[in-house]
Formats: structure tokens, C-alpha cells, sequence
């Protein structure tokens, strides 16, 4: 399970958590402005935006997990299993594997406006990248930090819907993620006022009452509320660094620990990573579950017109600073 979110100060910031309990070895990979794309369908972009994320290299070619180009955009794609579904190549349609759907995205629209232009024609295909790598369950979420989308391929077909919560996580499909919140209209960030009854003298106790009720378990549809809760509510400095911290407090507030959803014996689902694209500097963010301290890719210190993918290993290890 996972948590994307996006949020603006002066600038735009997108990213999220990875919940699954193992990892596949993900880095962070930058790839160059001339590595070619060869689509399964849709032809082939032999120059592209310059794209930066976090993926599973495969024989060379990042499977990205979420990232963002030069221009500003970013997009994550979600486990969404059950519900996604992806068709057969449709003749007169952009035919795109659900594993190239970021880099045909990222590749080449510079924000929202032009990739709803893109998804317009798309047709998500079931094609596998290899035989042990199956076409997984996913949809995604995309956002310039002005605009936010989230698309999911399903039985009935490609929907495309507007996300005013700029919040997603898994199931169930994105409306009824979105119609839940009318539940919690109530919450607040303010202490509230007794409508309880006029006959009793009922105390605020306690700070944060305005927000009782606010869900506190893993389950994605109680994440989904406490995320677009916290993302709604969070204020910081809008400079670089403050805007970054808050970010990462945002997906903090839905941090899975080791030990607490048990998937099978033995393992357990826990917050691999948490990232944060900076979509109008280039930068990429990340923490993983045993390194607190924040890492640092910059997309502009890499070869933006070469045709390598640059990958940068996760530092993983607890970086503990000696205060004395």
C-alpha cells in the first residue's frame, strides 16, 4: 500500500510513500534527454525531457515506481489491485504498456494541461515487461503542482478524473475515496463547540478535539482522509527547505512501522521509502525506513543530454548526527 500527495508554496512539491513488505532494489535513476524509448506500441521518442525517479532497473531500463522531468510534472503510480484492469492494443489508439505509461507521459508533456491532451487518445495495454515481471495493478497520479489528475484503467474502461484532495492511495476507485471525506466534514483544526446538549457543562479536556475521529489505522481508505486532513491543514515557509520538511511531515502522518500489518508469517508491510519532488527545481527527496536523514538528487547535475540512465544507490543506513 502507498501514499501520494502534492503540495504548493511558492513552488510545487509531489511525492510519496512506498508501503510493501520486501524491496526490489529500487534507486534513484536520471534518465538523459537522448536515452531512446522503444514502446511496445507506441513507436519510439529518441529525445525526450530528462526524467528523475525512483526505479527498479531492469536489463538497463528504469521501471519507475514515481518520477518527474525538467518541466515540472510529476507523476507516481499506486497499487490499485482488483480494480485495474488493461486492455488489448485498439486500432486508432495510443497503445501504452502500463509499465511505459510514466516515461511516455513524463517524455513529453511539460504539465497537466498537455498530458490531459495526451490521455485523451490512451489505451493502458496488458503487455508484460518481461516473463517474471507481469503487468502490475496500478493507477496513478499526476500533477504540475498547479493541477492534479489521477487515472485508473478499469474493466469499463481509461477514467481520468480531477483531484481536488491532491491525495491518493489505493483501493476502492478514486471517487468513492473522494465522496468519503464527506464523513469527515466535520473535523477541525480548531477545539469544538458543545452541541452535545445545552444541559451538560462538556469540557475541552484536551487539545486537537476539533480533529476526534480522525482515522488512525493503515487501512488506504483511513489513510486516504488523514493524508488529504493533514495535506489540507499543513503550513510552513515557503522557501526550499521549510516547504520540503512539511512535506515530509505530511506523509508522515501515514507511515507504515514494521510489525504492525502482518501480509503473510514473517512479513511485514512497512514504508520502504518516502519521496519528495521539488517540480520546479528538479530536486528528488527521499528518506527510506532505516535513514531518517533526507538525500538529495539533483536532475541538473546530471548528463541531461546524454543516452545512459544515471542510477544513484538509496542510502539506507541511520545517518545519526552527534550533538555532543
Amino acid at each position: 500500500m502507498c501514499t501520494a500527495a502534492v503540495y504548493t508554496t511558492k513552488s510545487g512539491y509531489f511525492g510519496r510513500t512506498l508501503d510493501y513488505e520486501f524491496s526490489y532494489g529500487e534507486e534513484v535513476a536520471a534518465m538523459p534527454r537522448r536515452y531512446a524509448l522503444h514502446f511496445r506500441h507506441a513507436g519510439e521518442l529518441a529525445e525526450h525531457y530528462a526524467i528523475l525517479g525512483m526505479a527498479h532497473m531492469a536489463g538497463g531500463y528504469p521501471l519507475y515506481y514515481d518520477a518527474m522531468n525538467e518541466k515540472g510534472l510529476g507523476m507516481a503510480g499506486l497499487n490499485f489491485v482488483g480494480n485495474a484492469a488493461y486492455a488489448k492494443p485498439v486500432p486508432g489508439k495510443d497503445n501504452v504498456a502500463s509499465f511505459e505509461f510514466i516515461p511516455w507521459i513524463l517524455g513529453q508533456c511539460a504539465d497537466v494541461p498537455e498530458a490531459r491532451k495526451a490521455l485523451a487518445n490512451l489505451n493502458l495495454t496488458d503487455d508484460s515487461f518481461a516473463p517474471s515481471l507481469p503487468a502490475s495493478g496500478l493507477h496513478w497520479m499526476l500533477s504540475d503542482g498547479k493541477e492534479t489528475l489521477v487515472v485508473e484503467s478499469m474493466a469499463d474502461g481509461l477514467h481520468i478524473y480531477d483531484n481536488p484532495a491532491g491525495v491518493l492511495t489505493n483501493n476502492p476507485p478514486f471517487p468513492m475515496q473522494l465522496f468519503n471525506l464527506n464523513n469527515y466534514r466535520r473535523l477541525s483544526t480548531e477545539q469544538p463547540e458543545n452541541h452535545f446538549s445545552k444541559d451538560l457543562d462538556l469540557q475541552c479536556y484536551s487539545r486537537g478535539l476539533g480533529a476526534l475521529g480522525l482515522p488512525g489505522d493503515l487501512s488506504s481508505m483511513s489513510r486516504f482522509v488523514r493524508a488529504s486532513f493533514v495535506r489540507a491543514n499543513s503550513r510552513s515557509g515557503d522557501g526550499e527547505t521549510d516547504s520540503v520538511s512539511q512535506f515530509f511531515h505530511i506523509l508522515g502522518s501515514v507511515d507504515q512501522q514494521r510489525g504492525c500489518c502482518l501480509v503473510e508469517p514473517g512479513k511485514w508491510e512497512y514504508t520502504i521509502y518516502t519521496a519528495c519532488c521539488s517540480l520546479s527545481r528538479g530536486i528528488y527527496y527521499y528518506t527510506t525506513y532505516d535513514n531518517h536523514a533526507i538525500t538529495a538528487i539533483d536532475l541538473h547535475k546530471t548528463d541531461l543530454d546524454g543516452d545512459t540512465v544515471a542510477t544513484y544507490p538509496l542510502v539506507t543506513g541511520e545517518q545519526i548526527y552527534q550533538g555532543n
